[in-house]
């Protein structure tokens, strides 16, 4: 992993046993402290903000005793900046399309459990995008987009009264059609838990096709 700000050297070297093991096989490398305030399964993907700091492990595998903080540690915070880096049009989303996916993630664990409550939500690679259209009947040069969708692989936290905090990772999926049409506008979204976002991308195609459309003859 990678150092953080400032350093420091912290009396007495911790004597958690997973903590030198992990030193133990990172010779002239750093471990990681997890705050369990926000994250119960270290092994699972943790937030940036979960880690504390980093203890430096000298080259025969041994703590140091040499502490470096990390300055964004704190409470875990959303986190949509490679959905709207990509300069991909994403108007079709609205106004807001951090906010719509959020939105969209969020209906879509309630789907399944109505008092589920989502904590953060990061996205994790640049998504998938499929965009079609037309051609404008009156003038050729214009072109009307009328399907859209995108593929966005994510991690978040969530909690339920039934089951506490959970740690999701997976793909979530957006299509539209019928976008020059908003009377008979259609959306679908996929909530793909444990998916690869290649998966979910090369689906994207046929899930479009498989909502359907008014547009959608016309446009094969």
């Amino acid at each position: 992993m990678g150092l953080f700000g400032s350093r420091g050297r912290r009396e007495g070297i911790p004597n958690d046993p997973a903590l030198l093991a992990a030193a133990a096989e990172n010779p002239g490398g750093s471990v990681a402290e997890i705050d369990p305030t926000y994250i119960d399964d270290p092994n699972g993907y943790v937030p940036p903000e979960a880690i504390r700091g980093a203890w430096l492990v000298d080259s025969s595998g041994k703590l140091t005793g040499e502490y470096q903080e990390n300055p964004r540690h704190g409470v875990p915070q959303d986190d949509f900046g490679r959905l709207t880096d990509p300069d991909h049009w994403l108007g079709w989303l609205g106004d807001d399309p951090a906010g719509a996916v959020r939105k969209g993630i969020e209906e879509s664990l309630r789907a399944q459990v109505a008092d589920a409550v989502v904590e953060w939500v990061k996205i994790l690679e640049a998504p998938r995008f499929l965009t079609g259209g037309r051609r404008h009947a009156e003038d050729q040069q214009v072109m009307l987009v009328t399907r859209a969708a995108l593929a966005a692989s994510f991690a978040l936290s969530v909690r339920t009264a039934r089951h506490g905090r959970s740690i999701l990772r997976g793909v979530f999926s957006w299509v539209a059609v019928n976008l020059s049409s908003p009377e008979v506008r259609k959306d679908r979204h996929w909530f793909d838990l444990g998916a690869g976002l290649d998966w979910a991308g090369e689906r994207l195609e046929e899930r479009i096709y498989e909502i359907g459309g008014a547009e959608d003859t016309a446009e094969r």
